[in-house]
């Protein structure tokens, strides 16, 4: 039997301080979670999974904002948990308290 305590305060931050990948530090390898952060008024970036086929499923955790998900638009806020299919077109949008959530995802076995 395993286990893991991480906060992500101990976990580098890439891509500008936005991402900070979880999976290696807790050990965890039949998926993926990250932990993302807009700031006010940020964008991630649009992008799909067809070529990798990962399910990906967010967890706001702080902030509010929106996503664009296949030309649809809905508002997020701690609380919200989204699923999106590989092929779904996705972008996240922070509002004016920026955006934090985790990302959780896996291929189909």
């Amino acid at each position: 039997m395993a286990h893991a305590v991480v906060h992500t305060n101990d976990v580098e931050a890439h891509h500008g301080g936005v991402f900070r990948p979880l999976s290696d530090p807790l050990g965890v390898s039949a998926f993926r979670v990250n932990q993302l952060a807009l700031p006010a008024g940020a964008e991630g970036p649009e992008h799909d999974h067809t070529g990798d086929g990962q399910d990906e499923v967010y967890v706001v955790i702080a902030g509010g904002g929106t996503l664009l998900v296949d030309g649809q638009e809905f508002e997020l806020g701690p609380g919200h948990y989204v699923f999106c299919s590989p092929e779904a077109r996705r972008q996240m949008r922070a509002g004016d308290d920026g955006l934090t959530w985790v990302g959780i995802g896996a291929t189909k076995a």
